[in-house]
């Protein structure tokens, strides 16, 4: 997640879409690193009240399409949205059977009609804080009035994993993405989580694909067991009935 954070902060500064080491290079231990997050399911209960589930769903960076299914236990509908074509197909591979489409699109650009979704949500993906403006623009722009837009990224702020983050990307000004993000009329939920992997092989894989070598040595270092603490950032607003794009 960090190094994909590093590497779509940079894409929001330019006009074309750069490549997430992490899930594109690694696909086999993001999935593990999925499989390992939120063991206790924290960020789904503070997700729940947040939006109508029920409604018309779309992830933006769905990626190989690990939450699409979560989605489409209660959606009427559900859209994937992946930038990158081998994750599109993978995500598709997935949910092969079930009521969910998966586009090839970025966040700048969502293949979708204006006013075609209740919900868009986006986890550790593109939203990163200044920079993300014309994504917010185009989720606006495909949420119906009183839709909702979820972003779910990293906590800085929570030990231990934010720590070996900032230790990462020293320039992370995490108050400045909070004031960001409070500015733009979100309403913000910290979330503690516990990741729990089967084996340290597993643990250890998934701490190199997302910090430097040395960060990643020392993070594996200071992990006693299989499990570690990781805060997220839960950010929602709603669209206003009169906003028109």
């Amino acid at each position: 997640m960090v190094a994909r954070a590093r590497e779509l902060v940079s894409a929001l500064r330019a006009p074309h879409i750069v490549p997430s080491p992490n899930i594109w290079h690694w696909p086999a231990v993001y999935e593990a690193e999925n499989r390992a997050q939120d063991v206790h399911g924290a960020v789904w209960r503070v997700l729940e009240p947040l939006a109508d589930w029920t409604g018309d769903v779309v992830d933006v960076g769905c990626g190989s399409g690990f939450h699409l299914p979560r989605f489409a236990e209660r959606a009427r509908s559900v859209v994937g949205v992946e930038p990158h074509g081998p994750l599109v197909e993978q995500a598709r591979a997935r949910v092969a059977g079930l009521p969910i489409t998966v586009l090839p699109g970025s966040a700048q650009a969502l293949p979708l009609a204006d006013g075609s979704a209740d919900v868009v949500h986006a986890r550790t993906a593109y939203f990163f804080g200044p920079g993300c403006e014309p994504g917010l623009r185009e989720a606006d722009r495909v949420l119906r009035p009183g839709g909702s837009l979820v972003i779910v990224d990293l906590d800085a702020a929570r030990p231990p994993y934010g720590r070996w983050l900032r230790a990462d990307i020293p320039s992370y000004d995490a108050p400045a993405v909070d004031a960001f993000f409070e500015a733009q009329g979100f309403q913000r939920h910290r979330v503690a989580t516990v990741w729990r992997f089967p084996d340290r092989e597993t643990l250890v894989s998934v701490l190199r694909i997302e910090f430097s070598a040395a960060v990643a040595a020392r993070a594996a270092a200071e992990v006693d067991g299989l499990e570690f603490t990781v805060g997220y950032r839960v950010l929602a607003r709603t669209k206003p009935a009169g906003l028109i794009l």
